[in-house]
């Protein structure tokens, strides 16, 4: 490990001490600080709110940004709890599991798993509870700083799923293991490159949506589940949910798939709205119009 990123590790360990309820409170001060100077991933969070919460009253639509932003803010804050802590002392921090019953029960089907797992809450903690669970693969894109991948593995330890790139060899890698009655965990709602996608509706308008996962199901037969861990109040620590996959998200019509597969996405997004990564550009690609083009400071006012 190079010697900054173990600086970076040892730092996480130290900070890693503080109660999670002091980080979560710094992080949802950085985030409303965004607000006030009208950082742009505010006005991108603006903007999808108002497309997710249509017709609003003003007063209702600013609490809810500032609650996003805020949301957003302890996001970051919380990785120095998760990774800091190490991977098997962060999933003391899981308080309960909803659906975990769902999840036993795809395993012992032998059939393959795929776990659906939107940017919603804290998805690394989900992934130390599903890899200490069963051996998992997650599909993935590298870091932009190669060494990042170092201070990963080191902070996951024995509890880090295989990483697979979204390439080619990376997607057979996937159909190998689901063929053999393993576990996937994929993000559904992360933008397809240009050419890989489908447009279907998110929220009551296009987005450009992933045609793999509904492909590996339809070519698998695996169990589909959707999954996040919910940030509980006031640090108290999280919330597992597991949630079955909407009727169609196989089907073989990939439109009609990719429309189960974003109706997936925002049931688990109702269950906490605000936690959602709002600041992600879900609805800009080539051949749609992008809503974020001069729209964010109107929405934010």
């Amino acid at each position: 490990m190079r010697a900054d990123i173990y600086l970076i590790y040892l730092l996480l360990r130290l900070l890693a001490r503080l109660p999670l309820r002091w980080l979560h409170g710094l992080g949802a001060f950085f985030g409303r600080l965004l607000l006030v100077v009208g950082a742009r991933s505010a006005e991108v969070t603006a903007v999808n709110l108002a497309i997710a919460r249509p017709g609003q009253p003003p007063a209702a639509r600013r609490a809810l940004l500032r609650e996003a932003m805020a949301e957003g803010g302890k996001s970051v804050t919380e990785i120095i709890k998760v990774w800091g802590s190490g991977a098997t002392r962060a999933l003391g921090l899981v308080r309960e599991v909803r659906g975990a019953e769902l999840f036993d029960a795809a395993l012992v089907s032998g059939k393959g798993v795929i776990i659906a797992a939107p940017h919603l809450g804290c998805w690394e903690l989900l992934n130390y509870w599903l890899c200490s669970r069963t051996p998992m693969a997650i599909l993935y894109r590298p870091p932009r700083i190669a060494a990042i991948e170092q201070l990963l593995r080191k902070v996951r330890g024995a509890l880090a799923p295989e990483q697979v790139r979204a390439e080619g060899a990376g997607v057979r890698t996937l159909y190998k293991r689901l063929a053999a009655g393993g576990t996937v965990g994929i993000l559904p709602d992360q933008k397809p490159r240009a050419g890989d996608g489908e447009v279907a509706p998110f929220f009551g308008r296009d987005a450009l949506t992933m045609v793999l996962l509904p492909r590996l199901a339809a070519r698998t037969g695996a169990t589909v589940l959707f999954a996040f861990a919910e940030r509980l109040p006031r640090g108290a620590g999280f919330r597992i949910h597991l949630l079955p996959a909407p009727v169609g998200l196989d089907d073989a019509d990939p439109a009609a798939a990719c429309a189960a597969l974003n109706r997936g996405v925002e049931a688990c997004v109702e269950r906490a709205f605000t936690q959602y990564q709002w600041q992600y550009k879900r609805y800009s690609a080539d051949g749609l119009v992008s809503p974020y083009d001069g729209a964010g400071r109107l929405a934010v006012d």
